[in-house]
């Protein structure tokens, strides 16, 4: 249900120097292009305070934010902490039944590359595109689906 990345003591190469620039505008349409696909929902959220555990806390926000209460239980939260240099990608029960744990492991892998460089918005974007694709592969959009949760990019304390 979920993968978490975080910076290994004695690494070199920190995945957060600092509160990254993120694009918001650019996030929140690759969420609109995704969800045009499919009846899944993403979501992104950026939390100024530490996270020790990212899965954890991404698990905390995908209640607060209403996403188990989806129809189909297939929604899908990107959870960055910057302060923490952590960050959790997590997937509901329906979706995560689909893809397992390999998908997830491999986007927060694809992702940290992203961030190491310092590309923030480009991580986000690459993992709303990903996140998009399998939503779409295995709950593609029918007619009368409804955006059941609003696009766009969540900053908590």
């Amino acid at each position: 249900m979920a993968a978490a990345a975080r910076e290994e003591n004695g690494d070199t190469m920190s995945l957060f120097t600092r509160m990254p620039k993120i694009d918001h505008l650019l996030v929140v349409a690759a969420i609109g292009v995704a969800e045009k696909r499919t009846s899944g929902e993403i979501r992104v959220v950026i939390a100024r305070r530490l996270a020790a555990d990212p899965v954890a806390a991404a698990r905390n926000e995908f209640e607060r934010l209403g996403m188990t209460r989806t129809r189909q239980r297939n929604g899908v939260l990107i959870y960055l902490a910057p302060r923490s240099r952590t960050f959790a990608v997590i997937g509901d029960t329906a979706i995560h039944d689909r893809c397992g744990g390999p998908f997830w492991r491999d986007l927060a892998a694809a992702m940290t590359g992203h961030f190491q460089r310092g590309d923030f918005t480009g991580g986000l974007v690459h993992g709303i595109n990903r996140a998009g694709a399998l939503l779409a592969e295995h709950f593609p959009r029918t007619a009368g689906d409804q955006d059941e949760l609003p696009n766009k990019v969540e900053e908590t304390d």
